[in-house]
């Protein structure tokens, strides 16, 4: 497996990969994803086993706070789960984010999904206070707008050692 970044002639496997992760994960538009793949790849890496992706992350370093880097979305084949597939696309996201000179990788999940909970606390990211708590989640009111409510983590890449 080889871990690169999103190219133009990934945008069909990269869409039905996404497909694959609803409810939480919600494919963006062919046009997006030229997007990603024309001017983010960097940060948008995909896990390629001889010609088939089998699992792709979303990322961008904000513009506005060049020390955030945001993941958007990470998705792995159902069939290829826990083969550690998005722990080495997230190694490459960190490695970027370090490259850049980012001090913290960052995301957010839906209130109610308790696996994304469990994977990115596994993962080293730290769920942030919010004002209220779902479940044992930490969830900070319409944080992406009026009513969409999100559990926010983030990782901070100076309190990780190199790998």
């Amino acid at each position: 497996m080889k871990i690169r970044p999103i190219h133009q002639d990934d945008i069909p496997a990269v869409l039905e990969l996404m497909e694959l992760g609803a409810p939480y994960v919600r494919a963006r538009t062919s046009s997006d994803y030229w997007l990603y793949a024309n001017l983010f790849s960097t940060t948008c890496p995909v896990a390629d086993d001889n010609g088939q992706l089998l699992g792709a992350i979303i990322a961008f370093r904000s513009q506005d706070h060049p020390e955030n880097l945001y993941i958007q979305d990470v998705i792995t084949d159902p069939d290829h789960r826990r083969q550690g597939i998005s722990t080495a696309l997230l190694q490459a996201v960190r490695d970027t984010g370090r490259r850049f000179g980012c001090q913290r990788l960052y995301l957010t999940s839906e209130p109610d999904n308790t696996a994304a909970h469990d994977t990115w606390t596994h993962m080293g990211f730290v769920n942030i206070p919010g004002d209220h708590t779902v479940n044992g989640v930490e969830i900070i009111s319409d944080y992406k707008g009026a009513g969409k409510h999100r559990a926010v983590y983030e990782l901070r890449l100076h309190d990780i050692a190199e790998v």
